[in-house]
This record gives C-alpha cells, structure tokens and sequence, in this order.
C-alpha cells in the first residue's frame, strides 16, 4: 500500500486555491487524491472518505473550507493521522472565519493551519510529515530549500548590481 495524501475541499470553488497544494505534491511525485465533500452539506461522504483513505494508505489530510465551515475538524475527529486546514478567502470576512473555525479547536483534537488561502505550505507541510519515514522524499526537501537559498542570494545580488549602476 503506497502512501498517499488526501485532498479534500468543502466546495467546488476552493479548487482554484488548492492547485498549488496539488502542483507541489506532483512536483515532489507524491501520490494524492482530491475529492469534493462538505462537512455539512456531505457529512456522510467525508466520513466514508476518511474510514476508506486510511485503510488504502493516505497518512495526511488536506482540508480547505471557506467561511465557518469545519472541514477540517470533522476529518480530525475521525482519524488519528495528521490533519492540515486551508482557510479559503470567502464571504464577507474575506477567510478570517475559516481561519478561525480551522485553527480553534478543541484539546485532543489538533488540526495543523496555514494561513488563509496557504494552499502551497500545505503541501510543503504534508511533505515534511511524509519526508519523516522516507529519506529520499527528505533529502528532495533539503534540495528543494537549497534552490530557495540561491534564489535569494542571486535575487540579491541582481538588486545590488543595479543599485550599484544607479549610485
């Protein structure tokens, strides 16, 4: 059983966020799923979902939700495994209410938060989850951050050059 991370948006619509969450898993070649199902609208089939994941081997979750809405808590209720929650940018609180509702939860029932609309650092959370029992996923993520470095480090030298013409 090949382990797998599982995506799940409350709604149609966080898909244009959650591209980044699946855009860095697939450049990282691990393996996920994405499904749509709503804490309440679909409350049955995100339990089915997460009984089902599990037995076939997903190890973290992924859960974006917009407004209120408790995705992400409703699938730490029911599963052991590491839970992540996107807050979406939504109504009129612009995502402080799904940041809210994603990162106040009860003791005993942890949900890991990234900021509104963190789609990215999701990923690149679940990733260092995984990269925890699996060495080349590790070492992909220290090759990853030292990209990262010499990005900076070349961005600062092209700003220091130009400056230095204009002085």
């Amino acid at each position: 059983m090949k382990p797998f991370v599982a995506v799940i948006l409350g709604s149609k619509s966080d898909f244009a966020v959650m591209q980044a969450t699946v855009s860095v898993l697939e450049n990282f070649g691990v393996a996920h799923e994405l499904i749509v199902a709503s804490a309440h609208r679909t409350p049955e089939r995100v339990s089915a979902y997460v009984s089902d994941a599990v037995s076939r081997g997903a190890q973290v979750f992924v859960a974006a939700a917009g407004m209120a809405a408790h995705l992400a808590g409703a699938i730490a209720a029911q599963t052991t495994k590491p839970v992540i929650g996107v807050p979406i940018a939504s109504g009129s609180l612009g995502g402080f209410d799904a940041l809210l509702s994603t990162v106040q939860m009860p003791p005993k029932m942890p949900v890991a938060t990234v900021a509104v609309g963190g789609a990215a650092n999701a990923a690149y959370l679940a990733l260092q989850i995984l990269s925890l029992g699996d060495s080349v996923l590790a070492q992909k993520l220290l090759d990853d951050r030292t990209e990262i470095k010499q990005q900076v480090e070349n961005d600062s030298k092209t700003i220091e050059i130009l400056l230095s013409r204009s002085a």
